[in-house]
């Protein structure tokens, strides 16, 4: 893969972050980035999220992509990797900020990911090729993270965690704060709540940030899915309710073991749903 260097300020994408402090002179990066100014949300959190974490990362990253929205992450193992490939999975854009050079993935287990955001993307550096990954080069990367996007939003995060350098970055840039809440018993939201006591945004959906960074893309949803057949429209209706567990599916449903294993195959093909693993599944 080739790798280009530009100027932030010969790029009309890239020029947002021009304002921020400590800007790059120059980045390095593969893939190609837009060419124009579009709507741009980094998504962040902990690089163990839980099925909750997996599950909200991925229907925003990708509701909002469907919508023409930018997704920047840093590629970590994680929200990072789930929001980027959420993005791809909507046929959008999305931009891998590294913190060691374009040549390294890191890490190495998403060198498929990083093949795939190049043909629809961008892996972008302040740093040379053949740069290895630091710690502090990571708190560095944060910054651009924050600095590309018109907004942050935090999915899941611990109350120690790196992601709140992220949110310090992007407080003191002008740029929005949205904040999924969470389980309050889980060690893993503690961050997350504690942001939203702090005063960032709560968000449930891909509209909340919309309507506040880009009113324009709003439009109405399509229609939910309705089922090639009655058992497939029964399994959707009952996902519509919240209910995520493929045991309390089946029985809700009154499908036998085969029946529901049959439905929910054919369903995961057609892209109607989506295996969140444990047994766990939502809607596409």
């Amino acid at each position: 893969m080739k790798i280009n260097t530009i100027s932030p300020q010969d790029s009309k994408y890239l020029q947002i972050i021009c304002t921020i402090a400590d800007c790059p002179k120059v980045f390095y990066f593969t893939g190609k980035l837009p060419s124009s100014r579009l709507p741009t949300v980094a998504i962040v959190g902990t690089r163990k999220p839980t099925s909750y974490g997996r599950e909200v990362t991925y229907k925003l990253a990708y509701d909002l992509a469907l919508r023409g929205v930018v997704i920047v992450s840093g590629m970590a193992l994680g929200v990072d990797g789930i929001a980027h490939r959420a993005a791809l999975d909507a046929g959008g854009t999305t931009l891998a900020v590294l913190a060691n050079g374009v040549d390294i993935i890191y890490p190495a287990t998403n060198r498929d990911l990083a093949h795939d955001i190049n043909n629809r993307g961008a892996i972008i550096s302040e740093y040379e090729p053949g740069t290895l990954a630091r710690d502090f080069q990571f708190l560095a990367r944060n910054r651009i993270v924050s600095g590309l996007a018109d907004a942050v939003i935090v999915t899941e995060a611990a109350a120690r965690s790196g992601t709140l350098s992220t949110v310090i970055h992007a407080l003191e840039q002008g740029r929005e704060v949205f904040v999924v809440p969470g389980n309050i018993t889980s060690p893993l939201s503690a961050g997350s709540n504690n942001l939203l006591k702090q005063g960032a945004h709560p968000i449930t959906c891909a509209e909340d940030v919309l309507e506040v960074i880009a009113p324009e893309l709003l439009r109405p949803q399509t229609k939910l899915p309705l089922g090639s057949n009655q058992s497939e429209s029964i399994v959707i209706n009952l996902l519509t309710e919240g209910i995520r567990d493929g045991d309390e599916l089946q029985e809700k449903s009154n499908l036998t073991a085969s029946e529901f294993s049959t439905v929910m195959t054919m369903m995961e093909i057609s892209g109607t749903v989506r295996a969140l693993g444990g047994n766990q599944w939502t809607l596409r």
